[in-house]
């Protein structure tokens, strides 16, 4: 064979002392001698993550106030935030590729620098086509976040602990909806809407000095321990190659995450940039007495992120297989969202708040089985590509149903048209997945590299 040929590679690997190693270091116990610093830059991660949410939902908790002062319509608003999404879907094709290039600690750092000042940019706008420009900067640079964060987790964490600094780090998208919702009508009621801008923007900078100080490889990082690196490197190595997206498009597998990602995506955008304006309109709220409904509708979410996850890791634990633990999971979150039909016609607002957020709850407990899926289904070689693919098929979803949005509220006045969409959402995902992926059989990929 020409020894410049691909070589196929064996997932065999016979027991090594990189497997002994492996069992060594894999307890509880192991994990608390090998040191904790590891656990600093996930709390880093949260925090980046956490500041991406608060520049996306300004806009949202400021809808009503600049639909006053500049005189948009419902389409016109429609229209912004597709702007974010059709960046942050071409954002997803260029922003892991720019982040294996730069690598992690520059490629998340120039991500932060060039978002944050798109953020604070909003606040020189002057008319639509201005605050149009300065949101489709904003989702470009926002789509380098979670690239970033997944390869900053499988360079500073083992695989087993991977899922857990994963979940943690994404609890930010919560965190940084409630910030926003408390901050920003304060800072307007001080300083006035541009100040908001300008202030959360800046944020990112504070993040980027502690970033730059602190990130670095854990094999270059003087605070980190030789037990501890010992215990980040503890899985086998594992064989590395190109798996290119030509491969994966053609796989049922790959489409049954992607087609779950595009009918459920965009109803968490929706959730994001129309609910505020929603309490707003429909239940008289002050921008200043956005934050407890809002804080309110998070805390569940976050709540229903985690059942979701422990629902079906306790399923497997007591013997169901992951296809039929998945699913279960994710049937029982798809039912749970229905009620949410009835949140446009309810007339206590808390009843409204506390069916948003049951729903919004419901699509993090999909969501999470839905993430893992990927994981289930593809070598981990081809998870982040997988992931892509599908973060890039629920922004384009999203771009549709922004725009959907727009037209119905500028026609109808009512969100029963959207409520209607975001109830029967999950269950055509599901649906839709079981079709593609009866028994979520992993993909037959001929994985091969570079000898």
């Amino acid at each position: 064979m020409d020894p410049a040929s691909p070589v196929p590679v064996s997932r065999n690997l016979s027991p090594s002392a990189d497997a002994a190693r492996q069992l060594e270091t894999s307890s509880p116990a192991a994990s608390a001698r090998s040191g904790y610093f590891r656990w600093v830059i996930c709390t880093l991660l949260l925090l980046g993550t956490t500041k991406n949410y608060m520049d996306r939902q300004v806009l949202g908790v400021l809808k009503t106030t600049l639909q006053h002062d500049f005189g948009w319509t419902e389409i016109d608003y429609g229209n912004l935030v597709s702007a974010f999404q059709i960046a942050y879907a071409a954002g997803m094709l260029l922003m892991g590729r720019l982040i294996d290039r730069l690598g992690t600690r520059i490629g998340y750092a120039l991500a932060m620098i060039f978002w944050s000042l798109a953020s604070m940019s909003t606040a020189f706008a002057n008319s639509l086509g201005g605050f149009a420009l300065s949101r489709y900067a904003l989702g470009f640079g926002e789509a380098a976040v979670f690239p970033a964060s997944i390869k900053a987790v499988a360079e500073w964490f083992p695989k087993r602990e991977r899922a857990l600094a994963t979940g943690i780090f994404n609890a930010g998208t919560n965190a940084g909806a409630i910030l926003a919702a408390l901050l920003v009508p304060w800072i307007v009621v001080h300083w006035g809407w541009r100040a908001a801008f300008i202030a959360i923007g800046s944020l990112g900078f504070v993040w980027l000095a502690l970033w730059l100080l602190i990130y670095r490889k854990p094999s270059e990082h003087s605070r980190v321990s030789k037990a501890e690196l010992q215990y980040i490197s503890s899985d086998p190595p594992a064989p590395t190659g190109k798996i290119s997206w030509a491969r994966l498009i053609p796989l049922r597998q790959t489409w049954a995450f992607v087609v779950g990602k595009f009918l459920t995506d965009p109803v968490w955008w929706f959730y994001l940039f129309w609910v505020p304006g929603f309490l707003q309109s429909k239940h008289g709220l002050a921008l200043t007495g956005l934050g407890l409904p809002i804080l309110v509708i998070y805390v569940i979410s976050d709540f229903g992120s985690v059942a979701g996850g422990w629902l079906s890791s306790s399923l497997i634990q007591r013997g169901r297989s992951v296809n039929s633990a998945r699913k279960t999971a994710m049937l029982i979150c798809a039912i749970g969202v229905i009620p949410v039909v009835f949140a446009y016609r309810v007339e206590s607002t808390w009843s409204a708040v506390l069916l948003i957020g049951l729903a919004a709850a419901c699509h993090q407990g999909f969501s999470a089985n839905l993430y893992t899926l990927s994981s289930d289904m593809f070598p981990v070689e081809a998870v982040g590509s997988v992931n892509g693919i599908g973060g890039m098929a629920g922004a384009i979803g999203g771009i549709f149903v922004a725009s959907l949005v727009g037209h119905v509220l500028q026609w109808t006045g009512s969100y029963r048209v959207p409520f209607l969409i975001a109830s029967a959402a999950y269950l055509l995902a599901l649906a839709a997945i079981h079709l593609l992926a009866p028994r979520l059989k992993p993909a037959r990929i001929d994985f091969q590299t570079q000898a």
